[in-house]
């Protein structure tokens, strides 16, 4: 089964100014390159499996709204960016 549908479902696109995006600039290197920087955690989950469980944390980049986020292994993201962690850390201590 295909997502398709009936060239009659669709309509005719009425200019409207708010549908305007707004975007930042980006950075890029002169390699043409552009790296992503996470800035919050959203959520945590565990990924379960037949015998282990996969932490996994959902990541807040910038330039991204939060549906945008993803899911992302949450050992590899500690050790890239601790500092991240260290909020968490500090938040729920004082709990």
């Amino acid at each position: 089964m295909y997502n398709v549908f009936h060239i009659s479902q669709l309509r005719k696109y009425t200019p409207d100014p708010n549908h305007a995006i707004v975007s930042e600039p980006i950075e890029i290197t002169t390699d043409l390159v552009y790296e992503e920087q996470p800035i919050q955690i959203l959520d945590r989950k565990i990924k379960q499996l037949r015998n282990k469980q996969i932490p996994l944390v959902k990541m807040l980049c910038s330039n991204h709204t939060s549906q945008e986020a993803t899911w992302e292994a949450e050992e590899e993201m500690k050790a890239k960016y601790p500092k991240l962690f260290e909020v968490i850390l500090h938040y729920t201590i004082k709990l």
